[in-house]
């Protein structure tokens, strides 16, 4: 298989990995999933495989599906624009827009659009009559199962796009296995598998070819692989390894340490978690640049149940001001800045405690925590596995209880919808908006680019 523009040739061969090369013009299968652990090059194929279409047939043009539109533009869009370089076709051939997301093959007129799921209703509209759509690529499937409504949404995707068309229909599937194996796109998978129309293939990094991917990629893979054995075969194999009860299995003494004396830092984050009856705790990290460590300085911890005292929003204000001029002692160096990321829910304390800093004269950036369990908790896990996040032995005692005691609720476990235990998880939480809240600066230490 070739594609020629002008005198240059490029071999498709040459350009997917041989487990991907007898599918690329198999028009027998009408669904095909691909699963993978990261760099398994699945997405790279889709961007090859809908520009092809583009291409090679002049009456059918293509749509690109994620679930939310607001993340098309950074993900599926980047990555099909890399398919036309890929192919060696010059970017002067098509018409490229980003309002709205379209890819025009000039020549043709085949067009590939790109929308979010948002409803099950969203994609009707897209429905081109003179260039009917011949290929749908559905990137990040575990959103349509987590977010949306899983298998009903597909089928609804599957009546709006399959209709007119003659036979040469066909949708491919892209997602990352999740941990539990119980998860309902897993079993949605299993189901697939059994249709005629319908082939699954599995990738990884070890069906690229090494020079694809680079040492240090290799490498990364390699490291975690020798630290935890079982994160690696989720992240780098795409396997469903299952689900331990225990969330932060991985947390030990390795975890725990004091900083430097005196240490300062430029950037403290600091996460709140608010209880009325339950505890109320304010968690704070230094971002140690120099060394590329999350570092565990202090808590604040008062629990109304515990202690019989319940303190109003404004006193919490206080005891927040006094927290920030603590660290401000111990901690900032000159020029530091101060980030919290409080309890979405708390509102009425984020008022108080801008009232409060203001007439304190201190500077801290107060926002709304990203509340995102899933995706916080699996954050979270990276640092700790990777050793970039510790905690303070002596300074975060109720922290360090939680990452003991916290886990999944066995029952959501069974169900394929792990949902924490919510008891005595109030760190957990805080800890949690932190991450999210400073994860841009955060990932830069990671072994391997992290969204």
């Amino acid at each position: 298989m070739t594609y020629q523009q002008k005198k240059k040739q490029v071999r498709i061969s040459e350009i997917i990995i041989p487990k991907y090369q007898r599918i690329f013009n198999n028009k027998t299968y009408k669904h095909i999933i691909l699963t993978s652990g990261r760099a398994g090059t699945k997405s790279s194929f889709a961007g090859i495989r809908g520009q092809y279409q583009l291409v090679s047939d002049p009456s059918g043009s293509v749509v690109v599906l994620r679930k939310r539109h607001n993340k098309l533009r950074k993900t599926v869009y980047k990555e099909m624009l890399r398919g036309i370089n890929r192919l060696g076709i010059g970017k002067s051939k098509f018409t490229i827009t980003k309002s709205p997301m379209e890819i025009t093959y000039n020549k043709y007129g085949t067009t590939m659009y790109f929308a979010g799921s948002d409803g099950i209703d969203d994609t009707k509209g897209i429905i081109d009559e003179d260039k009917p759509i011949k290929l749908v690529i559905l990137d990040e499937l575990t959103e349509f199962f987590d977010d949306g409504e899983g298998e009903d949404e597909l089928l609804n995707i599957e009546a709006t796009f399959a209709r007119g068309n003659k036979g040469d229909f066909q949708m491919i599937y892209l997602f990352n296995p999740p941990k539990n194996p119980n998860s309902p796109i897993m079993k949605w998978l299993e189901k697939m598998k059994q249709r005629p129309d319908t082939i699954h293939i599995h990738t990884d990094y070890r069906d690229v070819p090494p020079d694809w991917l680079g040492p240090d990629l290799i490498q990364s893979a390699e490291v975690l692989k020798s630290i935890d054995e079982r994160q690696y075969r989720w992240v780098w194999l795409g396997q469903c390894v299952g689900i331990d009860e225990a969330i932060y299995y991985m947390f030990c003494n390795e975890h725990m340490a004091e900083p430097e004396p005196g240490q300062r830092f430029s950037i403290i984050g600091i996460g709140g978690d608010y209880g009325q009856q339950n505890a109320t705790t304010f968690q704070a990290f230094g971002m140690d640049i120099p060394h590329m460590k999350f570092a565990g300085l202090g808590e604040y911890y008062h629990s109304g149940r515990e202690t019989g005292y319940q303190r109003s929003p404004s006193e919490y204000a206080q005891d927040f001001v006094q927290f920030v001029r603590e660290l401000a002692e111990q901690y900032a160096s000159g020029g530091c800045r101060f980030y919290l990321y409080l309890d979405p829910s708390a509102q009425g304390l984020q008022e108080e405690i801008k009232r409060a800093c203001r007439a304190a004269g201190l500077q801290v950036s107060i926002n709304d925590a990203d509340n995102d369990v899933k995706l916080g908790i699996s954050r979270v896990q990276k640092l700790l596995t990777y050793g970039i996040m510790s905690v303070s032995r002596t300074k975060q005692e109720n922290a360090v209880r939680e990452f003991g005691t916290y886990e999944y609720d066995k029952d959501s476990i069974e169900k394929g919808k792990e949902e924490p235990v919510k008891i005595d998880d109030h760190c957990m939480d805080a800890i949690r908006y932190v991450v999210m809240g400073l994860w841009d600066k955060i990932k830069r230490w990671l072994p391997v680019p992290d969204d």
